[in-house]
């Protein structure tokens, strides 16, 4: 038998929590104009989800639609567990596709910075040696997530030690206004660093004056003292030979 959004919908009810259903619009910036605006709760934890998800891992597409769509944050994220877990467990090309048209059907409903995160590394390692160019395209989207989750899914890539992405799709949000990007631009950059230091310093030695504040403190927070000084003052800095 099939399992159903309406299935899946009820199981997650049955661990909702008033306390954290609270809670978590605060912490997920849900108020008028703020960038979670009008998001609902039920109060699960992500663990709860993973174990919930596990056991609708089968369930349909055409039925994780209705789950996507829903207006409580934690039915969407589960909905992006669920597929990436068909994604992980899957080497059939026309299935993955499948996942991933469905995936990029959906990013309005990928709509806070923890749906992004959790979720954007498998877009990148499904466009790896196909169309990597999709992913300089959501870097010039309108759209904020779509936005993230370019910068996003670069940490496939920076895994896999590949960063021209990563560095190409930095500078097109270098500029950025909102501060979500700005954190998301840093964090890749200090993943970059991690691996390869003269890749992340040339990209900084280059715009450092000029890039968010946030942006920058990310990207160097790994950086010894006197050197995230020397970034952070201002002060001409050089890669060492």
């Amino acid at each position: 038998m099939n399992l159903s959004s309406r299935q899946l919908k009820n199981e997650l009810l049955k661990y909702s929590n008033a306390d954290k259903a609270a809670f978590f619009p605060r912490f997920f910036k849900t108020g008028k104009g703020e960038y979670g605006e009008g998001d609902m709760f039920l109060g699960l934890t992500v663990p709860q989800q993973r174990i919930i998800a596990k056991r609708f891992k089968s369930i349909p597409l055409e039925e994780l639609q209705k789950v996507i769509e829903s207006k409580y944050h934690e039915h969407r994220l589960t909905a992006l567990i669920i597929l990436i877990d068909k994604f992980k467990s899957t080497k059939d090309d026309k299935y993955r596709k499948e996942i991933i048209d469905f995936y990029l059907k959906n990013t309005k409903y990928i709509n806070n910075w923890d749906l992004v995160d959790s979720s954007a590394r498998m877009l990148g390692e499904y466009l790896e040696n196909r169309d990597e160019d999709l992913l300089i395209t959501l870097s010039k989207s309108k759209d904020l997530w779509e936005q993230r989750i370019s910068i996003i899914a670069t940490s496939h890539y920076i895994a896999k030690n590949k960063y021209d992405l990563t560095i190409q799709i930095a500078e097109n949000l270098l500029q950025h206004e909102h501060d979500l990007i700005h954190k998301a631009v840093g964090w890749m950059l200090r993943e970059v660093g991690k691996r390869d230091i003269s890749t992340e310093r040339k990209f900084l030695d280059k715009h450092y004056k000029s890039m968010p504040r946030t942006m920058l403190r990310y990207a160097i927070e790994k950086f010894p003292e006197n050197l995230r000084q020397q970034y952070l003052n201002g002060r001409l800095v050089t890669i060492e030979k």
